[in-house]
């Protein structure tokens, strides 16, 4: 009785996080219609880092920013740098459930990579899984038709790829690091990396007008984190990861009310094959939120 307590204020939770989630990627979608993708990425990783420090410190004090594996925290802020940039050139291009749908890609591609990179058994019926949801992948992108397969439709793939890599890699950072070392480290060097080349190709100076969201982006990126870290401590993976997809409601929803635009049937398609080959994977694992949402 205690555990389906907790299973359903953690289903909740997560609810909460993946719409807050939600609106932080409405918000990145708005910047990117003023701004360059590597300067949107920077304002992301500025507007989120004091908040996530001082959570850090008021939970483990500075001790626990100690990096363990510099390297893996080096690679994932270039993993990160370019999947913020990767995505949000996407949102600028197209509607969020557009690009929500084909990141629904990214669980499968952590079952892939699981095999080969942390040495994890994958069987056939998981393999013939991802290969289904790849195939709903091009249902989705419709190459050589009119359809996403443009710059931001790959955009969009390969900040997914990007996702299960960066996932791959906490799994052996949560061996040494600790949860706020890792968060801490990969917004700071997302505000870093990315300023870097947001200055070299040209700073678009920020309006004042602009403020107020770029607070909102970095609220509602902390606020999600910690909700889903909530979430995933107080209920069952297997139940919580699966409500990660309601993100596309939300996204429709916006599209809608925000942006007066909706996917097309062959998008819906290519979303459904995607997210039932995804719920397959799901069944039965262990899953976790292993890597922060970008």
């Amino acid at each position: 009785m205690t555990r389906r307590r907790d299973n359903r204020r953690a289903i909740f939770i997560m609810l909460a996080a993946v719409a807050v989630f939600s609106l932080m990627d409405g918000g990145l979608k708005a910047l990117s219609a003023h701004y360059p993708p590597f300067e949107v990425a920077t304002l992301r990783g500025i507007a989120s880092l004091p908040l996530v420090l001082a959570w850090a410190l008021a939970s483990g004090g500075w001790r626990c920013l100690r990096p363990v594996r510099m390297s893996l925290h080096l690679l994932r802020g270039a993993i990160a740098i370019a999947m913020m940039a990767g995505f949000v050139y996407a949102l600028k291009r197209m509607p969020m459930s557009d690009a929500y749908a084909i990141s629904f890609v990214a669980p499968l591609l952590i079952t892939a990579l699981s095999g080969p990179i942390l040495g994890e058994r994958v069987g056939r019926a998981r393999w013939m899984a991802i290969v289904v949801g790849f195939a709903g992948v091009l249902v989705a992108l419709r190459p050589g038709a009119e359809g996403m397969a443009g710059a931001a439709g790959l955009a969009v793939l390969l900040a997914a790829l990007g996702y299960a890599v960066s996932a791959i890699t906490v799994r052996v950072l949560a061996r040494t690091d600790t949860p706020q070392a890792i968060v801490a480290w990969l917004m700071a060097l997302l505000a870093l990396g990315a300023g870097v080349i947001a200055a070299v190709a040209g700073w678009v100076p920020v309006a004042m007008a602009h403020w107020w969201l770029i607070a909102g982006v970095g609220i509602a990126g902390t606020l999600g984190q910690y909700l889903i870290t909530i979430a995933f401590l107080r209920g069952e993976a297997s139940v919580l990861a699966p409500l990660e997809y309601t993100a596309l409601a939300w996204g429709l929803l916006l599209d809608w009310f925000v942006w007066r635009a909706l996917p097309d049937a062959m998008t819906w398609l290519g979303a459904a094959i995607i997210i039932a080959s995804g719920l397959y994977l799901l069944r039965g694992e262990s899953a976790h939120a292993e890597a922060e949402h970008p």
